[in-house]
Formats: structure tokens, sequence, C-alpha cells
């Protein structure tokens, strides 16, 4: 018997966005942040200056947590581009909801540097008190995406939906997790409820990166 036409209708529901953008600027700023990322690192009195959840990080570097409010012209340069980039990611995602022609800022509150040594990682944690968190690749070092050396990994958050896989289940990615290459200069945005990891990462040089937290408001 001949199916009658009928429309069957796409509904998107829960779904998890995630972004990333390369700062054209990464080459002229890379070094000047280096050079004062490990100045910072060596007026440190603890490897964890930030004091949280030192247990949950090994053979790596933390500064305290407003890195991205410093005074230096770098800084200023690349606060303002992430700030750029997450109004651009949260107007995006939020316009359906928003009220017609509102404006929106982007509050770093939170923002550190990561100095990786050889056999450093960072177990699987989330970001509280904020809604859109990012990583900022300043120095890959030896990290390599086939081997999975120290890359950053996220979670899926929509607990038990591997649960049960067969041909039907095969675009909910049954590894249960997404792995980021560390491309240089690249940002990756991702919202805050999502729990991440930096997997163990094994080089001579350093893996450096600059990590953030922000929150979204209307612009008065």
């Amino acid at each position: 018997m001949q199916q009658p036409d009928v429309l069957i209708e796409d509904i998107s529901v829960w779904e998890t966005q995630m972004f990333t953008v390369q700062n054209p600027l990464h080459s002229d700023i890379r070094d000047p942040l280096l050079k004062l990322i490990y100045t910072l690192r060596d007026s440190q009195h603890q490897a964890i200056e930030s004091d949280v959840a030192p247990t949950a990080k090994h053979a790596l570097y933390e500064s305290t947590l407003d890195l991205l409010q410093r005074p230096e012209p770098v800084i200023s340069e690349l606060r303002e581009f992430i700030e750029a980039m997450l109004v651009t990611v949260a107007s995006a995602v939020n316009e359906p909801f928003w009220p017609e022609g509102a404006q929106a800022r982007a509050d770093i509150v939170e923002s550190w540097f990561h100095i990786t040594e050889n056999g450093g990682y960072h177990d699987t944690h989330a970001h509280p008190n904020c809604s859109w968190c990012g990583i900022y690749y300043i120095d890959a070092g030896e990290c390599d995406i086939h081997s999975r050396n120290g890359i950053n990994r996220f979670y899926d958050p929509r607990h038990g939906a591997d649960q049960y896989l067969d041909a039907g289940t095969s675009y909910l990615n049954g590894t249960g997790s997404w792995d980021f290459s560390a491309v240089e200069g690249q940002v990756v945005i991702f919202p805050s409820y999502l729990k991440h990891a930096a997997m163990p990462y094994f080089g001579q040089k350093d893996r450096v990166v600059i990590a953030f937290n922000s929150q979204i408001h209307f612009q008065e």
C-alpha cells in the first residue's frame, strides 16, 4: 500500500553548542603573552596559586583567577577579543529568547593560565557561577590529537544516552565524549555545565593555555 504524504517535523531539544574561533592576532601577541605568563609563574608561592582543587591537578602551574584583568596592553587586547567573541556566541544562541533589540555584554569573572609540564593533567570538572567558559591555546607544546596527548576532552551531558546502542543510535556518538585538538591561537567556547578534562600531557615543551569564565548581562 502506498504511504500517504506526511510531514515530519524536526525538533532539536537539549542541544549542546560549542564554538571555536581562531585569533587572527595570535602571532603578534603569542610571545609577549608567554613572557608575561612565565614571569608570573616565577613569582608564585605555590604551583596552584588559585588554591582551587589542587588535588585535581598534577604537574601544572595555575595562576590566580584575575589574569585577564591585568593592565598590560597584551592582556587588554586579548580580553577585548575574547569578550567580543563571547557576545557574538551568546547573542546567536539566545536571539530567539531575548527581548527584541536587546544588547548584551560579556563580563569575564575569572581567568587564569595553565602551564602543563611533562606528565601533567587536570581531572574532570565543570565551572560554577558562570554561563560560558573558554580555553585559549597559546602554546600547544607537543599535544597530539591522534595519541590524545594533552587534548581537552568534553563529556556528554545526556547521562544514560548511550545505555543502549544499535543502528538507530549511531547519531549519539557512543563514545560519550568529544576531544579537541590543541590548536595554537584557537579559542574553544563552551557552556559552563559541560564536564571536561585536560588529558595527560607528555612532552619536553610546556603546554600553555589561558582559561576563562564569563557571565552575560544585558546592557543598561
